[in-house]
């Protein structure tokens, strides 16, 4: 049964934020370097971007009302706004804005064409089960040191941050090589960091139990035929659910009838009264 794919805005979407940040680091650069900037173009740090800066400084904030070290105000807001999206339609920050989820992604397209159709089954079951509990300890790490400290120390590790400003003296030998790790693994296993490691990727995904608009399975006009898992990138087990809510869906509709789904109206993005994208 043939079907029409409407995932295509999210790829404009993913590819504008990418190019986006790429920009605002590269403008944040000149800016600083004594050059001309871009006009136009914030010339902000991505600290300033970075929703998750908001999740680091709650602590500080509460307790003596200032934000982490190189945390702006800017991300206190954008943490709300992400927030408030995660509760109705899920982690879309993930599956939609983040770029280095994005760029693992098309890691992952490389990889895929190399590898075939062994790309991201790698790891067996019994081990990723327990695997995708490392991002709960990083992201309790995390909150920890930066409770702790009032230092931002997570940049000294943080992929997304080098991969936007790997040629500047601000990144550490740690994260350059926490990159190149992403990056490879990227080849074989699709979204590695996302699945394996992101702190606000556990913040986040825990939005799935009980956001407001839903992916679920129509069992009455499934066929069971896995495609839907096959097109996770997150090895979620779909087609013997109902209503998907696990903690690693980041709401990128791969798996949805417009999508893989050879059966229309069975795998949907839903309300509870009926369907809505």
């Amino acid at each position: 049964m043939g079907k029409k794919t409407k995932n295509w805005p999210r790829l404009v979407v993913q590819v504008f934020f990418f190019f986006l940040i790429l920009m605002i680091a590269v403008n944040k650069n000149l800016v600083e370097s004594g050059k001309s900037g871009i006009l136009f173009l914030s010339s902000a740090s991505l600290h300033a971007l970075c929703p998750f800066g908001g999740v680091v400084s709650i602590y500080q904030f509460l307790t003596v009302g200032t934000f982490v070290q190189k945390i702006h105000e800017s991300s206190f807001v954008l943490m709300f706004i992400v927030f408030a999206l995660a509760i109705l339609f899920g982690p879309v920050f993930c599956g939609w804005v983040c770029p280095l989820g994005s760029f693992q992604e098309l890691i992952g397209k490389i990889g895929r064409k190399i590898i075939g159709k062994k790309y991201n089954s790698f790891i067996p079951y019994k081990y990723d089960r327990y695997l995708r509990y490392l991002r709960y300890i990083i992201l309790l790490w995390v909150l920890y040191a930066i409770g702790v400290t009032g230092k931002l120390l997570f940049q000294d590790y943080d992929p997304y941050y080098a991969l936007f400003n790997f040629w500047t003296s601000e990144i550490t030998v740690s994260a350059l090589v926490i990159l190149g790790i992403t990056i490879i693994s990227s080849l074989f296993v699709e979204r590695p960091w996302c699945k394996y490691a992101c702190p606000y990727g556990a913040v986040l995904g825990i939005t799935n139990l009980f956001r407001i608009f839903k992916i679920k399975r129509e069992s009455s006009t499934c066929i069971l035929c896995s495609a839907c898992d096959r097109a996770c990138p997150m090895n979620i087990s779909i087609s013997n659910k109902g209503i998907i809510r696990n903690q690693q869906c980041i709401s990128c509709l791969k798996c949805t009838s417009d999508d893989a789904c050879p059966i229309a109206n069975t795998v949907e993005f839903t309300t509870k009264g009926g369907v809505v994208l």
